[in-house]
């Protein structure tokens, strides 16, 4: 069975093919993903490598703190992503619907126009 393992405290020059190389020592590799900004595209310093469970579990103790390029990694196995609260839409999806085109608002005690 496959293990995805968290890989964080990355240099942001660090590259796929990089880590690949590196927890490809401990057995193989199924699936490496470093994560980029979805704003920016520039990477946020973490990803995440597939690896089989015994092998996973190798590599977790091997690289866990390990000195990579200046700075010391943060191995573990990665923890299932928890389900997002619905937040609403985002936009105007939270206001109250505004009525109908004749009602401009302000003062209600007026009486309306008549053209």
């Amino acid at each position: 069975m496959q293990q995805t393992i968290f890989v964080g405290n990355l240099p942001f020059s660090t590259t796929e093919a990089e880590i690949h190389n590196l927890f490809s020592q401990y057995g193989t590799v199924i699936s490496v993903k470093l994560i980029a900004d979805r704003e920016t595209g520039r990477p946020r310093g973490f990803g995440f490598v597939e690896m089989e469970d015994a092998e996973a579990q190798v590599a977790i103790d091997a690289l866990n703190e390990m000195d990579f390029n200046g700075r010391p990694l943060r191995v573990n196995k990665a923890q299932e992503r928890a389900p997002r609260e619905d937040r609403g839409g985002g936009g105007f999806g939270s206001r109250p619907p505004r009525g109908d085109r004749n009602d401009r608002g302000g003062n209600d005690r007026r009486p309306p126009r008549r053209f």
